[in-house]
């Protein structure tokens, strides 16, 4: 049984960065496809940032791209998230998951495992 924490939420200012990390325990970690997600206040879960499982591809919204950077350490069970230039509209509780083979095409449907959330705040 695969289980994902992710820890790394805080309130900062516009401007700062942070980075969160998401530890798996159980299963076979170096095999997931990883991704972030977030969802703010009254909308809907978005796509932030995924990584397939070996580390060789990854993708981003248009709203985080060349802010934010997902790694994943196969040796940690980690999958990181570096948050540059953070941003008001960046507020949300963010959430990692795992993309258990057979691996789905990216979308939040496809993805089988999903933590806890962890809250990002950013303030004017």
């Amino acid at each position: 049984q695969v289980q994902l924490v992710e820890t790394g939420g805080r309130l900062v200012q516009a401007g700062d960065s942070l980075r969160l990390a998401c530890v798996a325990s159980g299963g076979t970690f170096s095999r997931y496809g990883m991704g972030w997600f977030r969802q703010s206040l009254g909308k809907d879960r978005e796509s932030v940032a995924q990584i397939t499982w070996s580390g060789s591809s990854t993708f981003y919204a248009t709203s985080v791209k060349d802010r934010f950077t997902i790694s994943k350490d196969n040796a940690k069970k980690t999958v990181y998230l570096q948050m540059n230039n953070l941003k008001h509209e960046d507020t949300a509780v963010y959430y990692c998951a795992a993309d258990i083979p057979p691996f789905g095409l990216g979308r939040i449907s496809d993805y089988d495992v999903w933590g806890q959330g962890t809250q990002v705040t950013v303030s004017l």
